[in-house]
């Protein structure tokens, strides 16, 4: 009897069992990736999507990192501007002659706090979660400080500095013809908000430069919330399109981000270019920015640029735009921006619109306005380019947080500055 020889049982190969585990569990994790990646690309759902993600699942508030989130359109430059820089213990001495206790926002001291040294001075700015701190006097730059994580050379987003660059935009725009007068209506450039509530023809570009233009604007944190619509939206031009009038323009002040959105429109078309674009040709070229700038955009798919918070650009080219308006819009003995446009983009005011109750604001232009022929661009965080023509004084400060009273502190540091620099003389 002739025995049947069985066969070798197969021993399991571990490795590709493995493998196959790995592949299933990388497909259960990268589908739902996908789907939510098409769902923030598709413009019917990037309010929600967006909202949810940034604003509830990873940050809760704005960050100057999102400079990295958003895409970005480029603004070239041409030749830079002359800013000598000749750096001094001006800032100092003016910082020694102040106790800063009386600035701070969450956390008052009980005792005098007074810098003395620059490494005090320094150790002052990285605690107040500055990035840069430059002083501009007399055309030229007498201080500048970086933390030690920043790259000078980098650009810092500015959040609401980008209102007032937006701004001198609309005054390039009136001053070649594209734009007719602040008067006309917002419906002359945009008439299909016609076909949305007639009253938008009652809206003109000053309202909306000004921000009296009517429109709700309420300041929430929900994923439907304003400040979500108008930061994280991919669509930003259909979601300006959808603002809601709520009372009739002129009337009051209302600090609202949908206004910067429809104002680029109405540029947008005026000039029949891209606003980064036209900025660089009649602006930031002009004026001699020493690197390219850039302006965030709500997506690669409907590249409109983030206007009400996203202008980004080296600390240094922010100082560069200040001594153009503190010279009247000059730069290098040049007329840039035309200088009944600066006078009146930061022309006082009789309505105090001031977020802070100790001091008198104004606002204009997207620009605040304060006593003595000083204005300020503001961002979130702690952004300014605070501008005292009469002292030829620019101090530009960013950061990641807004722990200090900054409007009074500068206010007091631009006094001290020139105090210094008469006794000095």
């Amino acid at each position: 009897m002739k025995l049947r020889k069985r066969p070798h049982a197969k021993v399991p190969d571990v490795r590709a069992k493995r493998r196959k585990t790995l592949r299933t569990l990388l497909i259960i994790v990268a589908v739902p990736v996908v789907v939510f990646a098409l769902i923030l690309a598709a413009t019917p759902f990037s309010q929600l999507a967006r909202g949810f993600m940034f604003s509830v699942v990873i940050w809760q508030d704005a960050d100057i990192a999102h400079i990295k989130v958003f895409p970005a359109r480029d603004i070239p430059t041409s030749t830079a501007s002359k800013l000598p820089r000749l750096l001094d213990d001006t800032t100092l001495k003016a910082f020694s002659t102040l106790d800063l206790r009386f600035y701070l926002v969450d956390q008052p001291s009980p005792e005098p706090i007074s810098l003395r040294s620059r490494a005090e001075l320094d150790q002052f700015m990285s605690d107040s979660d500055t990035t840069a701190f430059l002083v501009v006097k007399d055309g030229v730059l007498v201080h500048e400080w970086y933390a030690e994580d920043i790259d000078p050379d980098a650009l810092h987003t500015s959040f609401s500095v980008s209102k007032s660059i937006l701004s001198t935009v609309v005054g390039m725009a009136i001053n070649d013809g594209s734009i007719s007068s602040l008067d006309d209506p917002i419906t002359a450039y945009v008439p299909e908000l016609l076909e949305k509530d007639s009253r938008f023809a009652n809206i003109t570009l000053r309202h909306l430069i000004t921000m009296t233009s009517g429109l709700k604007y309420e300041e929430n944190k929900s994923p439907f919330g304003d400040p979500i619509n108008t930061y994280y939206s991919t669509d930003l031009r259909r979601t300006a399109m959808n603002s809601v009038i709520v009372e009739e323009p002129g009337k009051n002040f209302l600090y609202n981000n949908y206004n910067p959105l429809l104002l680029g429109m109405a540029v947008e078309r005026a000039t029949g270019r891209k606003i980064s674009d036209y900025m660089s040709k009649v602006l930031w070229a002009p004026m001699g920015a020493e690197a390219d700038a850039s302006w965030s955009m709500d997506s690669f798919y409907n590249g409109f640029e983030k206007l009400e918070s996203g202008f980004n650009a080296r600390p240094i080219d922010f100082a560069r735009f200040g001594l153009m308006f503190a010279n009247g819009g000059k730069v290098d003995g040049v007329q840039v921006v035309p200088p009944d446009w600066v006078e009146e983009a930061t022309a006082p005011t009789n309505v105090s619109v001031g977020q802070n109750d100790y001091l008198n604001q104004n606002y204009q232009y997207f620009w605040w306005v304060y006593p003595n022929n000083r204005f300020a661009a503001q961002g979130n965080l702690g952004q300014f380019v605070f501008i005292s023509p009469d002292e030829a004084t620019i101090i530009v400060r960013l950061g990641r947080s807004e722990t200090l009273m900054w409007p009074m502190l500068l206010l007091e540091l631009i006094e001290q500055l020139e105090t210094g620099a008469t006794t000095n003389g």
